[in-house]
């Protein structure tokens, strides 16, 4: 399986058609007058948004794409042809980022969405359009505009209610395995999980979430070392984090700790990520007496009081339907409070846009990181994806 989710494309619109210069030849029609037309628009380039995409991997075998030249004018005041605009299907949930000024142009969230990232160039004028009283025979015509020529990176984040944090091996495959029909890799070595994966849970007839699992983090990962940090950006867009936490790791380090050091790595990744609501998960708990799991619940208590505290075992079947009942009854409340709290509902996109920004500014610090390693003549290939990742 191959995942693809950041590509860097080229786009150019069609250039305008030129405007014509002719003028009306008839027998027993002298002087007949100008009679150019005026050219046509030059193809736009259009992202579309397709629900049936996940992977941004047509963009390495294809990196250009182009609107079509609009047609010149004819004598007879024809007017030329509109060029065909490029439709470019991109999977949903793609943001589109200006390469040379960083600005980001959109987010095609929702299927059919379309973003106009290169307008096609203006039509000529053909010389009919300058006849006046004093100038009936004007020579005079305009060129077709330019088409607009963009560098674009296109960075693909999956959408999903909920999202896994934690370490390798914390369970979060286990645990989207488990209470959804998504079938991820599971093994008893860390790093199992190299790409992300989305699985769709069920509670009831009517009800349903989406959860996402990235690869763990580890130390370091905010500054790129392992894999999780470069798939962050899929939990940019969930509601609820659920941060999973192994009650008795293998390598006999403290649980607290281990979850510390991994919230300052969301931290030091997004500031504004912190903000969306964190649970707490604690795993494998099936391991441990109850005497020995309530004491480090009591301590998880005392750290993070305002958090909501699950204990699962993923294989024991042990408070999976409690948690999946809880993530969905909040999940439909803030939907509610969202529609009907419009003060909500604006900070919620706010916190989502500050989220981007920062997700922007990581992949903008990892890439001059990059540069600096490589050396000051090292370039990204302008074609080429930038994140790729094989699983056999």
């Amino acid at each position: 399986m191959q995942f693809i989710d950041e590509a860097t494309i080229r786009v150019q619109a069609g250039k305008g058609g030129n405007g014509a210069l002719s003028f009306r030849r008839e027998k027993y029609i002298a002087k007949g007058g100008p009679d150019g037309g005026n050219g046509g628009d030059g193809g736009d380039v259009v992202l579309v948004a397709d629900g049936a995409l996940n992977t941004l991997v047509d963009f390495r075998y294809q990196p250009a794409y182009q609107g079509k030249n609009g047609a010149g004018g004819g004598g007879r005041n024809k007017t030329g042809a509109a060029g065909a605009s490029s439709f470019v299907k991109v999977p949903v949930g793609t943001t589109v980022i200006d390469e040379d000024t960083q600005e980001i142009l959109g987010d095609l969230s929702n299927a059919q969405d379309t973003l106009v990232v290169a307008n096609g160039g203006h039509r000529g004028v053909g010389n009919a359009a300058f006849k006046s009283s004093t100038n009936r025979a004007p020579r005079k015509t305009t060129p077709g505009a330019d088409g607009e020529v963009r560098r674009l990176r296109l960075q693909l984040k999956l959408l999903a209610d909920v999202g896994l944090l934690g370490l390798p091996n914390a369970g979060k495959s286990t645990l989207i395995g488990q209470v959804s029909a998504a079938n991820p890799k599971v093994a008893d070595y860390p790093f199992t999980t190299l790409v992300p994966s989305l699985g769709v849970v069920r509670v009831g007839v009517d009800s349903s979430f989406v959860m996402a699992d990235i690869p763990g983090l580890i130390v370091g990962a905010a500054e790129g070392a392992g894999l999780g940090a470069q798939f962050l950006r899929h939990l940019s867009r969930t509601r609820i984090l659920l941060h999973l936490v192994d009650v008795l790791p293998e390598d006999g380090s403290d649980p607290m700790h281990n979850a510390q050091a991994i919230e300052s790595e969301l931290q030091e990744y997004s500031p504004a990520l912190m903000e969306r609501p964190i649970w707490l998960v604690l795993s494998k708990v099936d391991q441990l007496e109850t005497v020995a799991l309530e004491e480090i619940r009591e301590r998880f208590a005392a750290k993070y009081p305002h958090r909501q505290i699950h204990c699962v075992s993923s294989l024991g079947d042990i408070g999976l339907e409690p948690l999946t009942r809880d993530l969905m009854q909040t999940l439909s409340d803030e939907r509610t409070r969202a529609a009907e709290d419009e003060a909500y509902a604006q900070y919620r996109d706010e916190l989502t846009q500050r989220i981007a920004d920062d997700v922007l500014a990581h992949s903008a610090r990892m890439r001059a990181q990059r540069h600096a390693e490589k050396g000051d003549d090292w370039e990204e290939d302008d074609g080429d994806v930038e994140v790729v990742y094989v699983n056999e």
